[in-house]
């Protein structure tokens, strides 16, 4: 009999839009108390500074708006469970975009509130189900928010390492979507049920190729917090440091997921 097919993750439209709008709120709240020295501190992604990486920021709440003013497309072609592997892709095109902005010397305050604005106007009308155009392909504008609260958890993150005391704190509906959804992508990348990976109090997948368990304590077992999670899968740290730093805990002979991360880069 073969087995059942994987039922895909569902989340509400409603509060992954009121999740999405709440952390960037926060965040453009601490960046408008930064100082200029702040905002040249360097950051753990490449050559930006705080300041390209606040901007980035303004990009990724303001490429809704810019979806929505866009032609619908006449397919599906990303389904949520892919888009963290496409990311990788956008790379080099999302520096030049995030450079050319900071270069142009828009006012950061400027860009937030001009985000904020697009998307009032834009957002509330539209229907979840309706097809934007990301950088990957149609989405659908449900799908197209979740992933809004990856890269805003993400760089939030970013944004508290690059200046420690900061401290911009996490909504916990952003934490839980972005945490699920990076996990489930982990699920993906290796389909199996030997090893079940928890990251509680938002995620429990099982993954790797081997023997299923049916009952009990499985064999295997990887477990993390959410943010240490998510730092694993998006390469911010590694497997080695965080089993170091007793960030992590992995039980059996096939709970070593090294070789498996990071799901995004």
């Amino acid at each position: 009999m073969p087995p059942a097919k994987k039922r895909m993750r569902s989340y509400d439209p409603t509060k992954i839009r009121t999740a999405v709008l709440t952390q960037f709120g926060t965040v453009r709240e601490a960046v408008a108390g930064l100082t200029p020295e702040q905002l040249a501190a360097p950051t753990r992604l490449g050559d930006w500074t705080v300041r390209e990486l606040a901007a980035h920021l303004t990009m990724v709440l303001g490429s809704v708006a810019r979806h929505l003013d866009a032609p619908e497309p006449d397919k599906l072609e990303v389904p949520l469970q892919d888009w963290p592997f496409r990311t990788s892709s956008a790379a080099a095109q999302v520096d030049d975009d995030v450079h050319g902005i900071v270069d142009a010397g828009t006012d950061l305050d400027a860009l937030f509130a001009h985000a904020v604005d697009r998307l009032a106007e834009t957002l509330p009308g539209a229907a979840d189900t309706r097809l934007v155009p990301s950088r990957f392909g149609g989405m659908t504008l449900a799908d197209f928010m979740v992933t809004r609260t990856v890269e805003l958890v993400v760089h939030t993150d970013d944004l508290n390492d690059a200046l420690p005391g900061l401290d911009v704190p996490y909504d916990r509906q952003a934490l839980a979507a972005c945490t699920r959804l990076l996990a489930d992508a982990l699920a993906t990348k290796a389909p199996g049920g030997s090893v079940e990976v928890r990251v509680p109090p938002f995620a429990v997948v099982q993954c790797v190729e081997g023997p299923r368990h049916t009952r009990g304590t499985p064999p295997n077992v990887v477990e993390t917090d959410p943010l240490t999670w998510i730092r694993l899968a998006t390469g911010r740290t590694t497997w080695a440091a965080a089993l170091d730093a007793a960030q992590v805990s992995a039980s059996g002979e096939r709970a070593d997921l090294a070789g498996l991360l990071p799901i995004m880069s």
